[in-house]
């Protein structure tokens, strides 16, 4: 009996028929080539979302107009029959596993920044408004460098359309769409939100016309509804074709109100449309927005969007936004949509969908929502993910069986360590993985306190190591003897890196903690002499009682702990402002901590990814806590931080102070076990501080290398 009877049932848009109700999000993932054609990168990428069991897969942003009205560089094109090929390879390959795909048209109208940096005209349905925006702020140097809307190197050309451009833009679409048609894609989807081209002209925002496709909602609509007319027309009138419609815009001085998005569904439907996709957008006035929406930080945000229009057409809903499994199969079976979009779990795990058919729902690897993925495409480069390096990659970096199975021995229990050997035992290596604790984990254990998704991941990479067959020794002391003892054939290193106190005045009172010792003090990995070293009497019976009760073997009981009792006083110092102390602050903040963070550098959070970092710095500014730029700490004087800034030497109280710096990669094993004659690859920290994506990429690379 399956548990998700409802999202695993078949269903149809039009005359679609799909084996389930998932369905991939469209997504921009500049996994084109640089002429807009779909190349082996691009075509396998989709094909391994098809292998995992989608019932569709909707290809996001495929350009109308290419090169106009694109906002990605390496956006797919479908304005030439020259793109049909690429196409054409995509939709067999798709169909070969059983799948369907989808091509999700667009043109960007006034966010079609490709235009802006080549000098062409940028086509909207009015003069755009002026809008300050708090995003560059958050940006390195070097991410400035590389963000889109900074390589524009002239004044922009706007054109405001006229009835023949409206026109043009319909053929555009229609012609792309028979195209998609002639390449065996399944059907599109318009995509008439997101502040794109028809989105322009639904908003009374963006939309200051007079004329036949201005002022009324009705009016507003006429763009989209000739559009799927035009489709119609152009594929025939059983060819599927739906829109996708923002729900609502969030935080613009008027807009799409839900109302209006009610409105504008049951015009497409009108028109002809076989189904609406819900998703909704929030303005650029601060970078935190893009985490409301379209990628919302929140479960299930979008949900009551998706069930408000429902109620009002007889055409089916597809509902997106943070969905996990079980909320997708409920909200089917309330009848709030009828098909649910995944985007960002997909790139986690492409075989999410198959892995929930076969009853191994433990088995998926899960989207912890950093935002690595999205980022990517405000920087020009092409989407990643940061629990799956496959994704992008597939063409080239296939989990495939070894040539000759091995023996290889991984050091250390992390999130490198544990990659390492989950892939190496999927290649069919004997696996033995040492891990010098009681348990395995790592940093990932710790991680998962400051951002509790990270203990998802943990649990997926726990559980995928137990029923691989690897021989798990904990406690086990690797050395160049115990190590070669067990007759490897190759050794993976994954050990971590070293953290060494700054060399600065008062680092060694006891109220000044490392992180390596909050993180024994909380986990109980270690405690017992920080403990004695920095903890009163009181404090060490708390702990203790933690251990004993086994609190500390779960992430989430230690979360809950953690509410109750910490080693930390009122006022926290973070020496540190990159991605460890920001989590950390966020850590402290829910546990009602006054926190304080200096940084050396002029900005903070440069290991975050610049969605997730605007996300961060968000939530910390607006709950309270300092962030100090160009913070030069020069003494801790009892319960007195002394630092300097620009503007000269400041104190600060801090009842507690937490060091979030001075990791350094550590090979002093490896290079041991090297000089024992023994073969040697590291992963992780041991060889660069990557965090848990650089763990994670680094360790499936060493295993497919055996």
């Amino acid at each position: 009996m399956s548990a998700y009877p409802a999202l695993l049932s078949p269903a149809r848009i039009g005359t679609l028929q799909l084996k389930n109700r998932i369905m991939m999000a469209p997504m921009g993932s500049n996994f084109a080539e640089h002429d807009g054609s779909c190349g082996e990168r691009i075509q396998a990428y989709y094909e391994a979302r098809a292998k995992g069991g989608a019932g569709l897969l909707i290809m996001g942003v495929v350009s109308v107009a290419f090169p106009a009205g694109t906002a990605e560089p390496y956006q797919v094109g479908l304005s030439d029959d020259r793109f049909i090929p690429g196409m054409a390879e995509i939709a067999r390959r798709v169909h070969s596993h059983g799948g369907k795909i989808a091509a999700q048209l667009q043109h960007a109208g006034k966010t079609a920044i490709r235009d802006l940096v080549d000098g062409r005209e940028l086509w909207v349905p009015s003069m755009p408004r002026q809008q300050n925006s708090d995003m560059m702020a958050a940006l390195t140097p070097q991410e400035k460098a590389g963000f889109i809307s900074n390589q524009i190197k002239s004044a922009p050309r706007i054109r405001v359309m006229d009835h023949a451009d409206i026109a043009q833009m319909v053929e555009w679409f229609a012609a792309a769409a028979l195209r998609a048609k002639q390449a065996g894609f399944d059907g599109v989807e318009i995509h008439a939100g997101h502040t794109y081209i028809i989105a322009g002209f639904l908003s009374s925002y963006t939309n200051l016309r007079d004329d036949d496709y201005g002022g009324s909602l009705p009016k507003r609509a006429r763009l989209m509804c000739e559009v799927i007319r035009a489709v119609k027309a152009r594929c025939g009138a059983g060819f599927p074709v739906w829109v996708r419609l923002d729900g609502e815009e969030i935080d613009f001085d008027g807009g799409v109100r839900q109302e209006d998005a009610v409105t504008a569904a049951r015009l497409a439907e009108e028109a002809g449309a076989d189904a609406v996709h819900v998703s909704a957008y929030a303005s650029t006035r601060k970078g935190a927005n893009f985490t409301v929406a379209p990628l919302m930080q929140s479960p299930a945000a979008l949900l009551p969007l998706a069930g408000k229009i429902k109620t009002a057409i007889g055409i089916p809903v597809i509902a997106v936004g943070r969905l996990e499994p079980g909320e997708a199969n409920s909200a089917i079976e309330a009848g709030l949509c009828d098909f649910v979009a995944m985007g960002r779990k997909l790139l986690a795990d492409p075989d999410l969908p198959i892995k929930l058919i076969e009853n191994r729902a433990q088995a998926i690897r899960p989207c912890i929502y950093c935002y690595a993925c999205v980022s990517q495409i405000f920087i020009n480069e092409r989407v990643k993910c940061a629990v799956n390096p496959q994704t992008g990659h597939e063409y080239k970096l296939p989990t495939t069986p070894a040539g000759q199975a091995r023996h290889v021995v991984v050091i250390g229990g992390g999130p490198a360590g544990l990659e390492a050997a989950r892939s190496a035992a999927m290649r069919g290596h004997r696996v033995t993985l040492l891990e010098k604790g009681k348990r395995l984990g790592g940093t990932l254990f710790f991680a998962a306190l400051a951002y509790p998704e990270n203990g998802k991941l943990l649990d997926y990479l726990l559980h995928e190591v137990r029923v691989l067959p690897i021989d798990i020794r904990l406690e086990f002391e690797a050395s160049a003897e115990t190590v070669a003892a067990l007759q490897p054939d190759t050794v993976i290193v994954a050990s971590g890196a070293r953290r060494a106190a700054p060399a600065l005045a008062g680092v060694e009172q006891s109220h000044v903690f490392s992180g390596d010792e909050l993180r024994a003090l909380l986990t109980g990995d270690g405690a017992e002499e920080v403990a004695r070293r920095k903890l009163s009497l009181p404090q060490r019976v708390m702990m203790k009682a933690g251990n004993l009760s086994g609190v500390t073997d779960s992430s989430a009981a230690l979360q809950k702990l953690s509410h109750l009792w910490m080693p930390l006083g009122e006022h926290v110092a973070i020496i540190g402002g990159g991605l460890v102390g920001l989590e950390l602050a966020e850590f402290l903040l829910a546990r009602k901590r006054k926190v304080t963070v200096l940084e050396e550098k002029g900005y903070f959070g440069q290991e975050l990814s610049i969605v997730r970092r605007w996300r961060v710095l968000h939530e910390l500014n607006e709950h309270g806590v300092t962030l100090i730029a160009g913070a030069t700490v020069s003494l801790i004087d009892g319960h007195t931080l002394i630092y300097h800034t620009a503007q000269g030497e400041a104190r600060l109280k801090a009842d507690s102070v937490v060091l979030a710096t001075g990791a350094q990669p550590d090979n002093t094993l490896a290079l041991k076990l090297e000089r024992a004659g023994l073969d040697v690859r590291l992963a992780g920290d041991a060889a660069t501080l990557g965090f848990i994506e650089g763990a994670l990429r680094a360790g499936h690379a060493a295993a497919l290398d055996v």
